[in-house]
């Protein structure tokens, strides 16, 4: 005989009379999601496939043509060897993403084993697992990667190390809340008592039903990863010159400030609305999985 098991909590909602309430605010939440979707799917189109987007050579410039303003022959202008600073960006795009991608994936991975120990193997581990969290969150993540990216050889993976390292903090304990309110409720008891192996009810029951949260910290914080990947970049512990990174072309155009502000200022605006849109994205599939 097999036991269905169903969440009690969302069958007792269907019941309510304000159940056509979030039915309602449903669509506006998806227009949201999709709306601040579109421009990401733009970047990552820059990453995977940036020949699609741009011609010009994002390494090799031409001497005629440093320090142009932007146009339409050159959307971002030239820098001061005469690269074109769109297609630099364009290209840059893959490598600050991979790098960020590898943080993330850093502290999804760790966070949620730390989190997920911490709420279902008993207050030793839970007390055990918490200071270690405590600890990372006491010192700046900024911090924490500068002495990561210093104590090895400057570059990719160990800016993505870095990062991902002063990320595990935030996702434990994402996870260790989502896993503790999962865990209380009725359908994961009775999983337990139907005979429910540890390993079955975490990973069937209780992983599936707590990743809303999860999903949505994701994405804020592959915006705060490329952030500070960028950061880091601009100090130069990233991408050696002349590979295009979003954090060295603010970088190099520092010096030119007076007189080419294009060189800095739109690459950071490209950096302020990845992020920017990342926190939107989070926070709009942050509301589709409360509903």
């Amino acid at each position: 005989m097999t036991l269905h098991l169903e969440n009690p909590a969302a069958a007792s909602s269907a019941q309510t009379t304000t159940a056509p309430a979030p039915a309602r605010r449903r669509p506006s939440a998806r227009t949201g999601l999709w709306l601040t979707a579109l421009p990401l799917v733009l970047v990552l189109g820059w990453a995977l496939f940036p020949g699609l987007f741009t011609t010009a050579d994002p390494i090799a410039g031409v001497g005629a043509e440093k320090f142009l303003a932007p146009s339409a022959e050159h959307w971002f202008g030239t820098d001061h060897l005469g690269r074109d600073i769109y297609a630099r960006v364009v290209h840059g795009t893959s490598q600050t993403l991979l790098t960020a991608g590898l943080a993330v994936l850093i502290g999804l991975i760790a966070g949620t084993v730390i989190g997920l120990v911490a709420a279902t193997a008993g207050r030793v581990a839970d007390a055990a697992t918490m200071r270690l969290v405590d600890v990372l969150l006491a010192v700046p993540g900024f911090l924490i990667s500068l002495i990561v990216v210093t104590a090895f050889e400057p570059g990719p993976i160990s800016l993505g190390v870095g990062v991902g390292i002063a990320s595990i903090a935030s996702f434990a304990r994402v996870v260790r809340s989502e896993v503790l309110r999962v865990r209380n409720l009725d359908f994961v008891e009775a999983a337990f008592l139907s005979g429910g192996t540890y390993r079955s009810v975490v990973l069937r029951h209780i992983l599936p039903n707590a990743t809303g949260p999860v999903l949505s910290l994701l994405a804020v914080d592959l915006g705060a990863a490329i952030l500070a990947i960028s950061g880091l970049g601009f100090l130069g512990f990233g991408a050696p010159p002349p590979t295009p990174e979003w954090g060295l072309l603010i970088s190099e155009g520092r010096q030119y400030l007076g007189s080419a502000w294009w060189m800095t200022s739109l690459p950071g605006l490209i950096i302020v609305a990845a992020v920017v849109l990342l926190a939107a994205f989070g926070r709009q599939l942050l509301k589709i999985f409360r509903f």
